[in-house]
């Protein structure tokens, strides 16, 4: 009992949001979280909600002209939304130096907040400040250091569900900034947007098909296991919301974590022997890849460190059964004859599946979405195969020599990338506007409100598969036919 109880005091700790809050802080993060007078009427049992996850007729988000978060007419409400009210951390007095620069902003995050029991001074992480003190210094770790040039920045993206655009916070350390920010668009959907089709079209089909077919199960799997748990978001404050682009979806486990371990441990198990380049430089780059995504989910304020720390131990095992049968689902995609009808079937019922684990969210569209590329991928290689369109390389020519880069080379994987992402561009432009009167038809759901429309789950979930089940087998068939012709 005793061992069980000190596991569970390291899992409590792990999900603390003050540890968040405090990487936060050394990395240069600093809050504009508003202080309440002492003793005020009511702030003791004051709470506030995260719209972390599940909310009924809402759309799920999307990055594109879509918008993603219902009618902006209608506003989100209490109905609406199922809330997971928590308590509010005691009320904070800023710390800054330079706080009369920023009083009167409002705080980033949370609205909600109670006062210091007793006239207590506080720290921004809500800890009595005597003991911040003592522990750490007679500034505290809510000192901004001296010297230090502090720039107001907005949170990243709005949140994809409310369309909340956060509240504004300060940084003292732009290289941070941006380094992070550039390890969280690794996980983010622009990404996979340029980064898959790049692979494919550009260095290796073989490894393009299969690395997306290990995003799409270790996706699918993070999103429904988030879904089940329901885990809630850090609260804020004391955490600094620096995106809000996800806030409204549940906490546990990080599948930008996730991603960001299976995709460039996978990349360097299905590249290294296929082409030439050391071993140490394919393990360095796979675990800076990784370091960098989830240390920027703390530093964004999206996860608990346990949070991390689960996504990536999930995705590992995850890999651990997957990769070995790389070889087996690859080859029955390929040549089964059976093969298409359980591509186009069997990823529509996993989405099907995981619109009834809970209420809507905005990680339902996203899931279909996945999926969607997913079958559509398998599809085009199936045919590719039947038809004998852009084989795969013999084994007795491998493995290939990695190539110096130079002008040319760069210019060609250039132009090779715009002509298709352009062409992708417009399959998903064309397949929106056919896809959403057709299903709205089929499903006897009027379609002159598209938004409103897409709250049904019978409306979304195959609108999203089939738009971008076409934008995959387009990846894998047509543009690399196009790129044969040129």
């Amino acid at each position: 009992m005793e061992k069980t109880s000190r596991i569970g005091e390291v899992f409590h700790c792990l999900q603390d949001p003050h540890l968040v809050a405090r990487f936060q802080h050394i990395c240069g993060i600093r809050g504009t979280f508003a202080s309440s007078p002492t003793g005020s009427s009511g702030d003791g049992d004051r709470t506030h909600s995260h719209n972390n996850g599940a909310a009924c007729n809402h759309l799920t988000g999307e990055s594109d002209d879509d918008g993603g978060c219902g009618d902006p007419s209608a506003k989100t409400t209490t109905t609406e939304l199922r809330q997971r009210t928590v308590a509010s951390p005691t009320s904070i007095s800023d710390t800054l130096n330079t706080a009369e620069e920023i009083k009167g902003l409002p705080q980033n995050g949370a609205t909600g907040t109670t006062a210091a029991a007793g006239g207590a001074k506080v720290d921004r992480y809500g800890m009595p400040r005597n003991r911040l003190a003592d522990e750490t210094g007679p500034a505290g770790v809510g000192a901004v250091p001296v010297g230090a040039v502090l720039t107001k920045v907005k949170p990243l993206r709005k949140n994809s569900l409310t369309g909340d655009a956060g509240q504004e916070f300060l940084i003292d350390n732009r290289f941070l900034y941006y380094l992070f920010t550039l390890g969280t668009e690794l996980g983010n959907e622009m990404f996979y947007i340029s980064f898959f089709p790049f692979v494919t079209w550009n260095v290796d089909q073989f490894v393009g098909r299969r690395l997306i077919m290990v995003w799409v199960w270790v996706m699918y799997l993070g999103q429904c296991t988030k879904d089940i748990l329901g885990w809630s978001r850090p609260a804020s404050p004391p955490v600094v919301k620096v995106e809000m682009f996800y806030n409204s979806e549940y906490s546990m486990p990080s599948t930008h974590a996730m991603s960001g371990t299976a995709i460039p441990v996978s990349l360097f198990f299905l590249t290294y022997g296929r082409w030439e380049y050391p071993y140490p430089l394919g393990v360095g780059l796979a675990l800076c890849w990784c370091l960098l995504v989830c240390a920027s989910r703390i530093y964004m304020g999206m996860h608990s460190i346990l949070d991390v720390m689960a996504g990536i131990l999930y995705s590992t095992l995850i890999l651990l059964a997957l990769l070995p049968a790389l070889d087996f689902i690859d080859n029955f995609n390929l040549t089964c004859a059976y093969a298409p009808l359980i591509i186009v079937t069997f990823p529509f019922l996993l989405g099907l599946f995981s619109f009834t684990l809970d209420a809507w969210s905005t990680s339902r569209g996203d899931t279909a979405q996945i999926l969607g590329v997913g079958a559509g991928v398998a599809l085009a290689s199936h045919i590719n195969n039947r038809l004998n369109i852009l084989p795969d390389t013999p084994l007795d020519q491998l493995p290939y020599c990695t190539p110096v880069l130079g002008i040319g080379l760069v210019a060609t994987a250039t132009l090779k990338l715009f002509i298709g992402v352009l062409v992708l561009m417009m399959t998903r432009a064309i397949m929106k506007l056919v896809t959403i009167v057709v299903v709205c038809r089929v499903a006897g759901i009027p379609s002159t409100d598209v938004r409103k429309a897409r709250q049904n789950m019978e409306v979304e979930l195959p609108y999203r598969y089939i738009v971008y089940g076409a934008v995959g087998f387009n990846v894998q068939f047509l543009v690399p036919l196009l790129f044969s012709y040129m």
